[in-house]
């Protein structure tokens, strides 16, 4: 990877810039990052050695543009058609441009754009909904080749599955809000109210992601982290390592989910759970289902379950994933949606599997236990032994 800033400074224009990061840098060495300056690395892309050779190859990596600005800042209109030139010229290494400007890409543009250059990939930021549905539609409608997303600071939850579901976007990248803990804040030069992020809100992303098949990063905690409640106060040093140990990152195909640790519920505490959900309580046998179940035995409903189990529900992205249950039909149906394991999103949230991750049989096993314990105990109720 490598970072070419032509130029330096920025305004902050949305609530993702409030707790900006070139803004406290700035601060702390005296200096204001609203002034936008141009930098001695303005063309970088041309630099050469002592040998002629160019600085930056192919070997360095993606090269990241204007990271402590915005590449289509109004103030930088007079400098970009120099910056578009050298990217022309560097056809053999590839650009990433991320902006908060997306709607000014039109006008910024280079008259030979076209459909879009090979070696360029735009991104655009969506800190909240708001952003996200401004936003995504105009990235959709450009004339670009490689189109991405990146949701940080995260500020709350974001549903985008329907820009996702258009195929167009290549991949996303979602984290919270980077900073100190209160530890570190009360040294820091510039202190910072950090904004939490909480994982049910990059878990929710992460499989709108996995539903589309488009790949996933979950790139840091942020320094106010909330998980299953609790609130947790992440050093700056580990705030991005976190959360490449969780595992939560997602790239079709390549298995990623399977290094994801978790803890099944206690049958007990899960069917608590499960009567206390006014969703899931109101799913019951009827008559002529107990009547099927007596008729066919539980054996052959044990099979029955375990085959609806492993084709509809054990793939990595299964079919129609949310609306491959039907809500009638089968007793093993209604036994789905009442132990929440109709979909890989009701799986995850309340059975802790991972979605993005091919069910191996011991977890194909435990949930066919759980429907069968299900439509056991409704059974029952009709004999009248609970």
């Amino acid at each position: 990877m490598a970072i070419w800033n032509p130029w330096h400074g920025c305004h902050k224009i949305s609530p993702g810039c409030a707790n900006c990061y070139v803004y406290r840098r700035d601060e702390s060495i005296g200096k204001d990052a609203s002034i936008i300056t141009k930098t001695g690395d303005y063309n970088l892309p041309l630099k050469k050695n002592r040998q002629r050779e160019y600085k930056l190859t192919a070997a360095d990596g993606v090269v990241y543009a204007c990271m402590t600005s915005d590449f289509f800042l109004e103030e930088a209109d007079e400098w970009r058609q120099d910056c578009w030139d050298m990217i022309r010229e560097r056809r053999d290494l590839h650009f990433h441009i991320i902006t908060k400007r997306i709607d000014r890409f039109e006008i910024c543009k280079p008259d030979d754009w076209g459909e879009g250059w090979d070696n360029v990939t735009i991104c655009s930021t969506c800190e909240n909904q708001d952003r996200t549905d401004y936003r995504l539609p105009i990235l959709l409608g450009l004339p670009l080749k490689h189109r991405e997303v990146i949701a940080e600071p995260m500020l709350e939850e974001i549903d985008m599955e329907k820009y996702l579901a258009t195929g167009l976007i290549e991949h996303v990248t979602c984290g919270g809000e980077s900073g100190g803990v209160p530890e570190e804040q009360r040294k820091a030069a510039v202190p910072c109210q950090v904004r939490p992020c909480d994982f049910q809100w990059i878990k929710d992303v992460r499989r709108q992601c996995i539903r589309c098949g488009v790949p996933f990063t979950f790139k840091q905690t942020g320094a106010v982290f909330i998980k299953d409640g609790k609130t947790y106060y992440v050093k700056r040093s580990f705030q991005m390592s976190q959360a490449r140990k969780s595992g939560y990152s997602y790239i079709p195909g390549m298995g990623l989910a399977n290094a994801i640790s978790y803890k099944l519920p206690g049958r007990d505490d899960l069917f608590a759970g499960l009567v206390r959900s006014k969703f899931r309580s109101r799913f019951h046998l009827s008559q002529k289902d107990k009547e099927y179940v007596r008729e066919k035995g539980m054996d052959t409903i044990r099979s029955h379950a375990a085959d609806f189990v492993e084709k509809r529900l054990s793939a990595e992205n299964p079919e129609n994933d949310g609306k491959q249950t039907p809500m009638r039909g089968h007793p093993v149906f209604l036994a789905q949606h009442a132990c929440a394991c109709c979909c890989r999103s009701c799986l995850e949230k309340w059975h802790h599997i991972p979605a993005g991750k091919e069910l191996n049989r011991e977890e194909q096993s435990y949930i066919v236990d759980v429907l069968m314990d299900w439509i056991g105990r409704e059974t029952e109720k009709r004999n009248g032994r609970t």
